[in-house]
């Protein structure tokens, strides 16, 4: 997967700590346990598909959970749907995602734990996690039409 924007940024402030190159995303997801008070930020062209802009990953200090961030572009009546798909697709207990519709943004605003996808581990590098999290989605659009 190309990616056309890579930037290590600070989770309080939003601002940007770095440009990254492609060769950054070859650190393993784990990389966040040392800088918790990161996340990463990236852009492709192959998120179109999966109707997302971008793609950010941290991880969440509370539930120490790795988060995959992102707003998906889909009409609010799709939402049991959406909800639907999740319930079903993600693996756990205790699956702590969330999934809020924004009327100003016309986008579903959702957060969904890396963790609670098949095939997910922390020592996969933070482009497979990607790859992993486009897949899902992918599946996510291709369920609800």
């Amino acid at each position: 997967m190309e990616f056309t924007v890579i930037e290590r940024c600070d989770k309080e402030t939003e601002e940007v700590l770095a440009q990254e190159g492609a060769s950054f995303l070859k650190e393993p997801v784990s990389y966040f346990k040392k800088h918790i008070n990161e996340f990463v930020y990236t852009e492709s062209p192959a998120f179109e598909e999966a109707r997302i802009d971008s793609l950010s990953i941290e991880l969440d200090e509370v539930f120490r959970l790795y988060m995959g961030l992102f707003g998906f572009r889909a009409q609010k009546k799709f939402g049991d749907s959406i909800k639907s798909f999740l319930k079903e697709n993600l693996i756990g207990e205790e699956v702590r995602s969330s999934v809020m519709f924004s009327n100003e943004d016309g986008l579903w605003e959702m957060n969904i734990p890396l963790d609670s996808i098949e095939g997910f581990n922390e020592e996969m590098s933070m482009e497979d996690a990607a790859e992993l999290m486009h897949r899902f989605l992918i599946n996510l659009v291709n369920s609800i039409g």
